[in-house]
């Protein structure tokens, strides 16, 4: 997401986490252009991301970000994914997680021959986002109440009943831009959380599973806390595909309390 907070390690849509569709290198030298003003930071960057090996796999298949990867490898360990469940991902450009999530929900032929998702995959973010098949994306601000309305009357309408209690997985990817003020960037996350939390509360089933991303600093025990004081199991998780240096992990919660 972009505005005051954007998927991919904290550095928004135009972060290193967003690689380019195969034959698209335009796109990389323009964000470089765009992110940052050293020749030198651009170069290293640069060098980092195309020789970076998640990079390339993601190229190769058809991911749009390597953040695909970390969400693969969170379902991988904790077991969130599939078929027939109703998934919502919060702050989902590009569309890497959503992707991932339809690939792993498969397709079926339904009784009138035609071949529909396995479930129900709902999207939402502050940027456009290209579509993806059987996908429901919506662009819009999640701290605005017009756009969770959209989002409630998106999965009424594609679950047939009411959304509350009927979600299994709410993903959320959503992090500040950061400020270099660590009061300032901690709030600010803090608050992202808490609405994935506020949504995951109000829509998810009893043994629905939530996952945020965090980074470790000024926040991180509140946060574990906040989702401990509504979830009955609460795991902390970093990919192998988050760059060594990045302070981000992810709270895997399970089973809501009460």
């Amino acid at each position: 997401m972009r505005g005051t907070f954007g998927g991919g390690e904290g550095q928004g849509w135009h972060g290193p986490d967003y690689p380019p569709e195969a034959g698209r290198t335009d796109i990389v030298r323009v964000m470089v252009k765009v992110r940052t003003k050293s020749k030198k930071v651009d170069k290293a960057w640069f060098q980092q991301h195309v020789t970076d090996p998640w990079v390339r796999r993601a190229q190769q298949e058809g991911y749009r970000a390597r953040a695909a990867y970390k969400l693969q490898e969170l379902d991988e360990v904790f077991q969130l994914v599939r078929p027939g469940q109703c998934i919502v991902d919060l702050g989902c450009a590009p569309g890497a997680w959503c992707q991932y999530l339809r690939r792993r929900l498969g397709v079926q032929a339904g009784p009138d021959g035609q071949v529909r998702l396995r479930g129900v995959i709902v999207g939402v973010d502050l940027l456009p986002v290209e579509p993806i098949d059987g996908v429901h994306v919506l662009q819009g601000d999640v701290r605005e109440d017009s756009t969770l309305q959209a989002l409630q009357a998106t999965l009424q309408q594609a679950l047939g009943q009411p959304p509350q209690r009927a979600v299994d997985l709410v993903v959320s990817d959503m992090a500040p831009n950061l400020s270099g003020v660590q009061a300032v960037d901690a709030a600010r996350l803090e608050h992202l959380v808490e609405l994935a939390v506020d949504f995951a509360l109000q829509h998810l089933k009893p043994e629905g599973a939530l996952v945020v991303k965090v980074f470790h600093g000024a926040a991180y025990d509140a946060l574990v806390r906040l989702l401990r004081q509504h979830f009955v199991q609460v795991k902390a998780h970093k990919p192998k595909a988050s760059r060594p240096q990045s302070a981000e992990t992810f709270l895997v919660a399970r089973g809501l309390k009460g």
